[in-house]
């Protein structure tokens, strides 16, 4: 897997802008929305790191595979708070019940 992705580095760059924006999007992203100007700013810089990072993936390290980790890490941290959420749920409805 990791020569296939040395082999195909644009495919990599993909990869690795798509799963930082994600990964920015979903823990780092403040509830305001930033002015264009600034939100413009911040794609960009995390091109320039995607960049950094494709040197890093076509050198053997497995930063795609590590952000795929981290995306599956934070799946599963919101299918834990929806149980959660249900459970609560569940719970004052049958409180309220009685």
């Amino acid at each position: 897997m990791q020569a296939w992705f040395a082999a195909h580095p644009l495919v990599s760059y993909i990869i690795i802008f798509v799963l930082i924006v994600f990964v920015y999007n979903k823990v780092f992203r403040v509830n305001q929305k930033l002015p264009l100007l600034k939100e413009i700013l911040l794609y960009i810089m995390i091109a320039l790191g995607s960049g950094m990072l494709l040197i890093f993936q076509v050198d053997k390290l497995p930063i795609i595979q590590s952000l795929l980790v981290a995306v599956a890490l934070m799946l599963m941290v919101r299918i834990r708070y929806f149980v959660e959420d249900r459970r609560k749920k569940k719970a004052q409805t049958e409180a309220k019940a009685r």
